[in-house]
């Protein structure tokens, strides 16, 4: 029999008790902590016990962030039904609230004051920091997910060194299963985060190998059919030309098969230097170099994304070469009798040629004979290949749902958040059996009954394969599927990732316990008084398109007093200016 929880914040019997999350819980009381656990391991568990632990013991607020809304809206539903908090003092709505940007800025700051726990994305809350429309001051515990996320001018670094400058009694934990191999990055991390200590574990480690479950890795090994193959040599081709064509100009560069990311970017810096020193041929270079990038992702889709989405991508270069207003270098590229040929040739293909569909939905009808309550998810890297896989198994009779981002990309709409959100629930209750996603779906999906996961193609990232794999084997057994095709990128990529997978976990044994260097401590927002953070510098107003800007936080932390508005150009008819530059005006 399970053993569960004890604690006067935690709903009683609810959560099964486990050594190594009160272990972690414990130590992430002490210091700024950050939680390296596998997904499907507890990490949230482990947030909603310090967080239950720093109300009980200071009170106070409880702000969660996690990078998408329907990862926010995950947490609030755990919060809600695991965690035991009344109504703050004078209110009698739920001291659960979700923030999103949809709300208005008067609703937020009504919401903040009421409740005791806010579960938000974290620019929502930036935004509402730069316009002073809250503070920190009383968050006795700050969350951050996913929080591989807090580099370069990612919210969570303006929002952790907000909070350790202006918090009372500032805590904050950060969770991830996926921190990065490369210890820079991870220092950088937790430097930006201010963390003290990291509290790591594996599933090989003891005191969590009882709670895995088996999890079956399985590489499906695929040919390249003949006249894909013709397809990619007939890029090569063109790609050999443009070489040759950069030798002429003087630029050093390498043989087509030498020709990585790393190398490209090698072409690219000298470019760049010669482009500074007002060279005229480095203009010549750089369209050159952009027909290369064109060729090389060209030979990526045929590769490991098929055939139709190769022809997909083809026409797109051909309406951009022959419309009004495209790019010199896809001018060029689709007036070459090379390229002529092999969209012609494109042309003719009436089916998919590459065999990756047809496996893939073998793999899903297998595994729904066998299982038929099974929950599938197939990722693929680009919408295309999203959009003809939810086509070729719906055509055979496979109930299926695409999940992807936001953004309208071409003629093709984005999700939003809210059909995000009604997407998992459908999926979670049943009313489907498989999730087509890009990498919108790789963090944090908590589908408990999912028990296959299909990559699609292979990732170069260590942290999207791990966020991938994640996604099954979370309640029960689960199995993994990574289709290779032989000989392309789909090997490259797939050995690259183990890499830094291993690396990743060689870093984090030798890292333990963790202390920023000085120099790149978080930033103190000094203030008289904590209790109000009210600036009385001068008064600006920002677009609101413009927030991630460095120059805004750094204004916001020199005290001058921002107001956001969309359009700016609104805001400039209804008042009087003194001063406006770039996205920014002073007013009166």
């Amino acid at each position: 029999m399970s053993e569960y929880i004890s604690h006067p914040l935690v709903r009683p019997d609810s959560i099964e008790k486990r050594e190594y999350q009160l272990s972690i819980a414990m130590r992430a009381l002490d210091a700024n902590t950050m939680v390296i656990l596998p997904t499907g391991l507890g990490k949230t568990a482990v947030a909603l016990l310090v967080a239950a632990s720093r109300l009980y013991n200071e009170g106070g607020r409880i702000l969660m962030l996690a990078p998408t809304k329907p990862l926010v809206e995950q947490h609030l539903r755990y919060f809600e039904k695991y965690l035991m908090v009344k109504p703050r003092e004078g209110s009698s709505t739920s001291p659960f609230v979700m923030f999103t940007g949809e709300a208005p800025p008067a609703e937020r700051t009504e919401d903040w004051n009421r409740a005791t726990v806010i579960l938000a994305t974290p620019q929502v809350v930036k935004n509402d920091l730069l316009a002073g429309r809250y503070t920190l001051s009383d968050v006795s515990l700050l969350i951050v997910d996913e929080c591989h996320r807090a580099v370069g001018n990612y919210a969570y670094v303006f929002l952790a060194q907000r909070y350790m400058g202006t918090a009372d009694k500032p805590l904050l934990l950060a969770m991830t299963a996926s921190p990065g191999g490369v210890q820079e990055k991870v220092q950088d991390v937790c430097s930006n985060l201010g963390i003290a200590h990291i509290e790591n574990r594996t599933e090989n480690d003891p005191d969590v190998r009882p709670y895995v479950f088996e999890r079956e890795l399985e590489y499906v090994t695929i040919d390249l059919p003949p006249d894909i193959k013709a397809a990619i040599n007939s890029l090569n081709e063109l790609i050999d030309d443009r070489l040759a064509l950069l030798i002429s100009l003087n630029f050093t560069v390498p043989k087509r098969e030498k020709l990585s990311m790393k190398e490209l970017n090698a072409i690219n810096a000298q470019i760049q230097h010669r482009i500074q020193n007002q060279d005229p041929a480095a203009y010549s270079g750089a369209s050159l170099y952009a027909e290369l990038m064109k060729l090389r992702h060209a030979i990526t889709l045929a590769e490991s994304q098929g055939s139709e989405v190769l022809k997909g991508y083809l026409a797109k270069l051909v309406a951009e070469g022959t419309g009004a207003g495209g790019s010199k270098a896809s001018q060029r590229l689709v007036k070459d009798p090379v390229f002529q040929e092999l969209f012609e040739r494109t042309l003719g293909w009436t089916r998919e040629l590459h065999p990756k569909p047809d496996i893939a939905l073998k793999l899903v009808q297998d595994q729904l004979v066998s299982h038929p309550d099974s929950r599938i998810i197939v990722f693929a890297t680009y919408r295309d290949t999203v959009q003809l896989l939810v086509d070729h198994f719906t055509r055979q009779g496979i109930s299926c749902e695409r999940f992807v981002g936001q953004a309208t990309k071409d003629a093709e709409k984005g999700l939003s958040q809210k059909k995000q959100i009604a997407a998992l629930t459908r999926f979670r209750e049943g009313e489907f059996k498989v999730l087509i996603a890009t990498s919108v779906g790789e963090e944090g999906l908590d589908v408990p009954a999912t028990d296959m996961v299909i990559f699609y193609e292979a990732v170069p990232s260590e942290i999207r394969s791990i966020q991938r794999r994640g996604r099954t084997g979370r309640s029960g057994a689960g199995k993994i599927v990574v289709m290779v095709t032989k000989g392309t990128s789909d090997e490259v990529f797939r050995h690259v990732s183990a890499s830094k997978e291993k690396q990743m976990h060689k870093s984090m044994r030798t890292m333990g316990s963790y202390s920023p260097p000085a120099a790149q401590q978080p930033l103190v927002v000094e203030q008289e008084t904590l209790d109000e953070f009210t600036p009385q510098g001068p008064k600006i107003i920002i677009d609101d398109r413009e927030t991630s800007s460095k120059v805004v936080e750094v204004l916001s932390n020199m005290g001058a007093v921002i107001r956001i508005e969309t359009p700016i150009s609104t805001v400039r008819a209804a008042s009087t200016p003194l001063i406006a530059f770039g996205c920014m005006s002073l007013w009166e």
